[in-house]
């Protein structure tokens, strides 16, 4: 199983942090780091120093790291017009040098939406958004070099694009996720890399796991061509004191954290990780919530990266 890095960075941090937590997930041998794509604090985070853009903080880590691979789960389609998103997501991944990963989706915090000035609409229109926002993301990057490509849907239409730039990578992931029952699973089945179920226990990832595969056998698509994942909090400690003191930092106990997440001793977190791996899991995204806390992610990578 591989272990990614993910972070929320619109719970306040700066990109000096992101780049710290970036830096030692590189050098502690973790596959990825990623940051959610926010403009708003959520619960009780006071968010200061207030949101740094997801594309633009990607762009600066793929200049100052080397090796991890990076990404958003997950860029909301509302955000940004899907020919400036296709732009820009394939100038980072240049940037890179191929180790950029697009988490897409339809979007769903109404409060963020408003305090920015960005339209958000019915439910449906966040959907049409996103698939018209996948069909010309993909159809730019396949469009061969001076040909042009057109398409239109029910929120988006392109006439004649020369659809540039071009990613690096041949075939840019793409990564489509949540508990969707029938728009989301037939989505990722269309053109998801890789399918993600967030914060979710083992029956709800095994079920929605199902649905999507069950989507692919329908679109005529082999299964095992998709990459399986979760997101799951982290909160390990060498002894359950350190467990407690690491909880206590984030605002959350321990025995929900145990339940809930990838929590406890290091024992206790391999354990839960392996029983996401026999639930079908090929990866996990730790949500790490205290950036200035490296060590966390140093004993993760000692004591639990080796045993998964």
């Amino acid at each position: 199983m591989e272990l990614r890095i993910f972070t929320e960075p619109q719970q306040g941090a700066t990109y000096d942090d992101l780049l710290a937590v970036a830096r030692t997930a590189e050098t502690e041998g973790y596959g990825a780091f990623f940051r959610s794509d926010h403009y708003l604090a959520m619960g009780d985070g006071h968010g200061l120093p207030g949101p740094t853009d997801a594309w633009t903080t990607l762009a600066g880590l793929a200049r100052e790291t080397s090796r991890i691979r990076l990404g958003t789960l997950v860029t909301s389609a509302t955000f940004r017009h899907p020919g400036p998103l296709a732009v820009t997501v394939a100038g980072v991944d240049q940037m890179s040098g191929g180790r950029v990963e697009l988490g897409l989706g339809a979007g769903w915090f109404e409060g963020e939406h408003t305090a920015y000035g960005i339209p958000f609409g019915t439910l449906g229109e966040r959907f049409d958004r996103l698939t018209d926002q996948l069909a010309i993301l993909t159809g730019m990057w396949a469009t061969p070099t001076q040909k042009t490509f057109s398409y239109a849907g029910r929120a988006h239409e392109v006439v004649d694009s020369p659809a540039l730039t071009k990613p690096v990578q041949e075939s840019l992931p793409i990564i489509i996720g949540g508990r969707g029952k029938k728009r989301t699973p037939a989505l990722a089945a269309r053109y998801a890399h890789e399918f993600n179920v967030p914060f979710s226990d083992l029956a709800t990832t095994r079920e929605t796991f199902d649905r999507v595969r069950a989507a692919c056998e329908s679109a005529e698509r082999d299964p095992a061509t998709m990459q399986w994942s979760a997101a799951q909090v982290l909160c390990v400690g060498a002894d359950d004191a350190e467990v407690a003191r690491r909880a206590a930092s984030i605002g959350r106990e321990p025995d929900e954290l145990r339940e809930n997440g990838v929590a406890g001793t290091p024992e206790q977190a391999v354990e839960r990780l392996r029983a996401y791996a026999d639930a079908g899991c090929d990866r996990v995204y730790l949500q790490v919530l205290d950036l200035g806390d490296l060590d966390h992610l140093r004993l993760v990578a000692a004591e639990v990266m080796p045993h998964v």
